[in-house]
């Protein structure tokens, strides 16, 4: 891995639909180059599929965030199933496993019973997460577009187009406005173990003030070293960084905690990246079955 390699998965991280030339002519090399690059992160693993994420709350379900001390995985799925279905799960470094857990409805009663069933575990915290700036008024065509992007957010329109039977201005129409909803996201799920050279971490905020005007003091400061745009939550923004050493990766982070309205932060390394889309299938066949044309939902 080069700084441009670390570049172009960063581009892919935030949209895995921007074409190899765009990415090229925004890094100053050719399409080509891009694309080689590209089939070299994945013949070495480090891109291992691009998939959509879609944060739950457009659907109209809820999410739960847990900060679990714990690795065994098999255990701490089978206790956060209970609870809903896992969207993903992050084991990191330090004995530290972060999941985020879609749930349908009455999310403090689901956090009650999460502390109950996972008493044998060390939940360290629990979340939920709220972003009034997520759109959910999704319409069937949406759906059904969603749902042929869900199997690879990088096919081409014309091939969606012949599978879906709507016309190529449609498809276009419809991905553009996925991609103006912040919920939404062409991503890329990648190894953090095998890249060489840099390091991914992510560093969670609990912000106490203006959360807009915390976000553009980020932004101001770190976006040089952003591997993806930061998330934001209820109270919380998560900083997706990168760093060449250890050290630097340290400096970030108490930068982070030194500025104003950032009551807290935890660093976080991820061992592995898992993404579960079961429950968005799900709710896609779901939704699909209701009569209205536009589907605007709000959890309970």
């Amino acid at each position: 891995m080069d700084n441009f390699d670390i570049k172009i998965l960063s581009k892919l991280l935030n949209n895995c639909r921007e074409s190899d030339r765009q990415i090229g002519m925004e890094l100053g090399m050719s399409g080509g180059a891009v694309n080689s690059r590209i089939r070299k992160m994945k013949k070495l693993e480090i891109i291992e599929e691009f998939v959509m994420k879609v944060e739950p709350p457009v659907l109209g379900y809820g999410i739960l965030y847990f900060v679990i001390s714990g690795e065994n995985m098999k255990e701490i799925l089978e206790q956060v199933s209970l609870v809903g279905e896992p969207n993903y799960v992050i084991p990191c470094v330090g004995g530290i496993t972060v999941c985020g857990i879609t749930v349908k409805e009455k999310l403090e009663q689901k956090i009650e019973l999460a502390k109950k069933l996972m008493k044998d575990f060390k939940v360290l915290s629990i979340f939920e997460s709220e972003n009034s700036g997520f759109k959910t008024d999704l319409t069937k065509t949406d759906l059904q577009i969603l749902d042929q992007l869900i199997k690879d957010p990088r096919q081409k329109i014309e091939s969606i187009a012949k599978e879906t039977k709507m016309s190529t201005k449609t498809i276009t129409r419809c991905i553009e406005k996925l991609q103006t909803n912040e919920g939404i996201q062409f991503t890329t799920v990648y190894d953090p173990k095998k890249i060489k050279k840099f390091i991914p971490f992510a560093i969670i905020t609990w912000i106490e003030g203006d959360l807009k005007e915390t976000l553009d003091m980020m932004n101001k400061e770190f976006s040089n070293t952003y591997l993806q745009i930061p998330f934001l939550a209820k109270n919380q923004i998560v900083l997706f960084l990168y760093s060449n050493n250890i050290y630097k990766m340290d400096e970030l982070t108490q930068k982070v905690r030194n500025l104003n309205n950032v009551k807290s932060a935890d660093l976080f390394i991820p061992k592995k990246i898992l993404f579960y889309n079961k429950w968005l299938k799900n709710a896609i066949v779901e939704f699909k079955k209701s009569k209205k044309l536009h589907l605007t939902y709000q959890t309970n």
